[in-house]
Parts: C-alpha cells; sequence; structure tokens
C-alpha cells in the first residue's frame, strides 16, 4: 500500500517534489475547454425536471404500474451496471478507453430519448393501464437505461482522465459550471416553467389545456435533445484522454479488488448510499399542484441569482483552506437544514387535523420563505458542485497510487449500484405513498384541486421527509482522510510514475513500457 503512514512506501518519496499538487500547469487547451464547456451545459440543457409529471400526468401511465416498471427497472440497472463496467475497464483503443462508447452511442442514445418524448403521440386515447403502452415504456426504458449505463460510465471516466493535474481538473469543472450554469444551461427548463404557468393558469387560449401540455412537453423535449446532443457529440469528437492507462487491462478480480481497497471511495459510496434513502417528493410538483406557479422556482432565484456565478470565485480559496471532508459535508447537507426551517415555517397557521391554511398553501408566504432558501443554498452552490466531483476523481488517483491501475469504470459502477439501490427502493416508496394519499393524476390537466391533505403531503416529502431520512450520509465522510501530507505526497509519487511510463511509451519500444511498468508495480 502506498501510503504516508505504511512501512512499504517508497524510500524516494521525501524526496519528491510533495507541492506538485498546487503547481499550476495545464494540459487541457482552449478549443477543448469550451468543448467541455458545451458538454457540461448539455447534461441540463433538457426539460428532465418535468420528466415525473411527464409520465404520471401527460403520458398517463398509472402510478401502480410506475412502481412495478420502477422495480423491474431497477433489478436491470444493477444488472447491466455490473457487465458494462468490466466491459468498459477491459477496453484499450487508440481512440482512448472511454471516447469509443460516448461516440459510438451518440445516435442511438438521440433517438431513445426521442421515441420517450413522442409517447403520448404514439399512444393517444390509451388509458392509464393499457398494458401496450406500458410494455413499450419498460422496454424503452430498459434500452434508455443500457445505453445510459455505457455513457455515463464513460462520461465519469473521461472526466478523471482529460487531464492528470488535480488543479487543472478541479480549474476546468470550475470553469464548466460557472459558464453553463451562468450563461443558459437551465433555460430550457425555464421556458418550459414558465409555458406551463401560462397554460395552467388559462392565459393561453389556443386549445384545450390537455392538447397544450401535449404540444409543449413534445416540442420542448425533443428541442432539448437535439440541441444537447450535438453539442455533446462535438466535444467528443475534440477531446482527449491524457492518463495512461495500465498496459494490461485489470481483470474483474482486480476491479473489485480496487474497490474494496479503496477507503476514500468505499466512504463517498457508504454516504451517497445512505443519503440516497432519503425520501422524497418533487418541489416543483408542490409549485404545480398546491401553489399553482411553477414559475416559483424562478422567481425565488432571482435574490440568489448574483450569487451563484460569486460562489465559484472563492471555490479554490475553499479548497486551499478547508479540508475536502468539511465541504463535502456542509455544501451537501446544507438542504437538509434548510428544509427543515421551511417545514417549520410553512406548516405556521395550519389546522392539523383538516391540514386547511398554513403558510404553505400561501404563495406569499412561501414566495419569502424559499427565497431566503435559495439564497443561503446558493453561497454553498460553487463549492457544491466542485467538490463530489474532485472528490471522486481523487479516488480514482488513489487507485492508482495504491494498486498501479485504474479501474474508473468499475469504481463508477460499483459506487452507482448501491447508490441506485437505496435510490429505487426511496423512489418506489415514494410512488406508493402518492398513490396512498389519493393523488389525482387526471388533475392537472382536467383544471381540478387535490385536495388538502394531498397537498400537505406534497409539501412535507419535499421538506422534513427528506430532511430526516437523507442525513445519515453525513457519518461515513466523518472517517474521510485522504488530506493534507497524504494527498501530496500521492500526487508527487504519481507524477513520477506516469512521467516514467510516458517516457517509455513515447520510445516506441514495447518491451521498454512492459519494463517500466513492471517496475512501478514493483515499487507499490
Amino acid at each position: 500500500m502506498a501510503d504516508s503512514n505504511n512501512k512499504n512506501q517508497t524510500p524516494a518519496t521525501e524526496e519528491l517534489n510533495t507541492e506538485y499538487v498546487y503547481e499550476n500547469r495545464r494540459y487541457v487547451g482552449t478549443k477543448e475547454t469550451v468543448g467541455f464547456v458545451l458538454w457540461d451545459a448539455a447534461q441540463s440543457f433538457n426539460i428532465n425536471k418535468y420528466s415525473d409529471r411527464f409520465i404520471t400526468n401527460i403520458v398517463q401511465v398509472d402510478l401502480s404500474l410506475q412502481m412495478i416498471e420502477q422495480a423491474i427497472n431497477g433489478v436491470w440497472d444493477i444488472v447491466n451496471d455490473i457487465f458494462m463496467g468490466a466491459i468498459v475497464d477491459k477496453t484499450r483503443t487508440r481512440w482512448g478507453k472511454f471516447r469509443p462508447y460516448l461516440l459510438a452511442l451518440a445516435v442511438p442514445g438521440l433517438i431513445g430519448t426521442c421515441l420517450y418524448w413522442l409517447m403520448p403521440l404514439m399512444f393517444a386515447g390509451r388509458t392509464s393501464m393499457d398494458l401496450t403502452k406500458f410494455v413499450f415504456y419498460v422496454l424503452l426504458a430498459f434500452l434508455r437505461e443500457g445505453i445510459g449505463t455505457f455513457q455515463n460510465i464513460a462520461r465519469n471516466g473521461l472526466l478523471s482522465t482529460i487531464t492528470p493535474h488535480p488543479v487543472d481538473r478541479t480549474r476546468l469543472i470550475t470553469i464548466a459550471n460557472f459558464a453553463s450554469g451562468t450563461f443558459g444551461e437551465k433555460l430550457p427548463e425555464q421556458i418550459m416553467t414558465v409555458i406551463l404557468d401560462l397554460i395552467d393558469n388559462s392565459v393561453f387560449k389556443g386549445g384545450s389545456k390537455k392538447s397544450m401540455y401535449l404540444a409543449s412537453f413534445v416540442g420542448m423535449g425533443l428541442f432539448t435533445n437535439f440541441v444537447a446532443s450535438g453539442m455533446s457529440f462535438w466535444f467528443f469528437t475534440n477531446s482527449k484522454e491524457r492518463i495512461m492507462q495500465s498496459v494490461e487491462s485489470p481483470s474483474i478480480t482486480q476491479g473489485m479488488k480496487s474497490i474494496i481497497n479503496n477507503k476514500p471511495m468505499l466512504l463517498l459510496t457508504l454516504s451517497g448510499f445512505l443519503s440516497s434513502f432519503g425520501i422524497g417528493g418533487s418541489k416543483s410538483d408542490y409549485y404545480i399542484d398546491v401553489l399553482h406557479l411553477a414559475s416559483m422556482t424562478m422567481i425565488t432565484g432571482i435574490a440568489a441569482a448574483p450569487v451563484s456565478p460569486v460562489s465559484y470565485a472563492y471555490v479554490p480559496w475553499l479548497r486551499r483552506h478547508f479540508s475536502s471532508k468539511f465541504l463535502y459535508i456542509s455544501t451537501n447537507y446544507i438542504t437538509n437544514f434548510l428544509n427543515v426551517f421551511v417545514f417549520g415555517i410553512g406548516c405556521v397557521g395550519m389546522n392539523w387535523k383538516s391540514k386547511k391554511g398554513g403558510i404553505y398553501q400561501s404563495t406569499i408566504g412561501m414566495l419569502i420563505v424559499m427565497s431566503i432558501y435559495e439564497l443561503v443554498w446558493t453561497l454553498f452552490y460553487g463549492a457544491r458542485s466542485v467538490i463530489g466531483t474532485e472528490m471522486f476523481n481523487e479516488a480514482m488517483d488513489y487507485c492508482e497510487w495504491k494498486n498501479g491501475y485504474r479501474t474508473e469504470a468499475m469504481t463508477s459502477v460499483a459506487k452507482d449500484i448501491v447508490t441506485k439501490v437505496s435510490a429505487k427502493f426511496s423512489s418506489l416508496i415514494s410512488t406508493g405513498l402518492k398513490k396512498l394519499v389519493n393523488y389525482d393524476q387526471t388533475a392537472y390537466v382536467s383544471g381540478r384541486e387535490q385536495t388538502d391533505s394531498v397537498k400537505f403531503y406534497m409539501f412535507a416529502m419535499f421538506t422534513i421527509v427528506p430532511a430526516i431520512t437523507g442525513s445519515l450520509g453525513i457519518i461515513p465522510m466523518l472517517f474521510y482522510d485522504l488530506e493534507g501530507k497524504k494527498k501530496e505526497i500521492m500526487y508527487a509519487e504519481l507524477l513520477a510514475r506516469r512521467a516514467a511510463l510516458q517516457k517509455a511509451a513515447d520510445s516506441g519500444d514495447t518491451e521498454a513500457l512492459a519494463k517500466a511498468a513492471k517496475e512501478q508495480l514493483d515499487k507499490i
């Protein structure tokens, strides 16, 4: 184990430049940086925020059938992750380890998403219990999940190999998040929000509410799909993987071993697993079904808007002065503390027996409360956007440091699987509770009101319930220790190893490369 406290630590460690982590060296050029920004923006250039509403209220798949689909797809999700992760980790091509999957699956992914948004047209007039519609929905979910698994694994892997330097990587992530967040990655979602409000409050009178909702979802869904796919594909063709993979691809056994002995990743995974047990509802559902103002998200964010870009400015300072552990806990769990505050204020004035009244049913009252919420939350936004991704990448570097090879795919899969298990369980429970409290799926398109008890449930499910059920993830991170001198030594040793391997690779001598790789493994 290559560890600062390990007796097997290489003797040359003390002679290495342990300030390497703070060198200001850049590998990613301007063109590739611009492409990375577009790619990052493409991840949010969609209306996926309203996917649940689309399936529930527009496509109208019965909630009971949705629970069955979630259970079936949850099993498939776990099974395909394992096999696809192993396939990606064993990939070695002249285009890289991850880019081939991003390039090859771009068009199939585009087609699958188009079919998703076209479902209400394909199954017009079918009931919510129609089996043909349900079977198509399940099969399409299977297809999109399989493609999505390969793409997600490749995305995570590409980000961890696009540059060997942690400071360069943090710079890239920060620039991308700042630029895409400042210049319109959420624009489609915001436009869709306004459209839904105009239809909901009968400002648009071009036809029935049902037909206008249908046209809005299908049109915006298809438009964002084509634009986001184009931006992503442009980056895939202009990107480069810069961290050399081991000469021999790791076996499945080695991949599993690298997960078990990677303490930073184990703690991150366990934290995500426990946090994902947070049972919660949708804030947008509450805004639409209770306050009839989907634009509440935009309005409450006005005061916080200037703070969002500023929150990125002090990320480098925070990274230098606070540990990753502290930043991870404070930025990821501030939402839980704020949700407790919102729930307490929202219940003021409510009749607990009938669930009538209360600030939570007041548009003006909740406008003030949620504006405060958004302002405080945004102060942590920049650090939150960067720290989680960078800690994953640091854990991948730790894997290379300790084992001599990288297993981005299998590690990403293992992390995702345990998180998905708890998330799928929570989603299943949340859907079941929605059914249990008699949520009316047809009320939205027909203009009817949900009952007061349903409205209170929707309020509680996006505030107090996830705050209580999702806070256990803090505990594992209290033991995270990839900090300070240990991290500096890790990057100093990795620099030396990579330089030796790159020199051997540049020589074109395969025997020298194999010998250099063996020498580096012997030092571990």
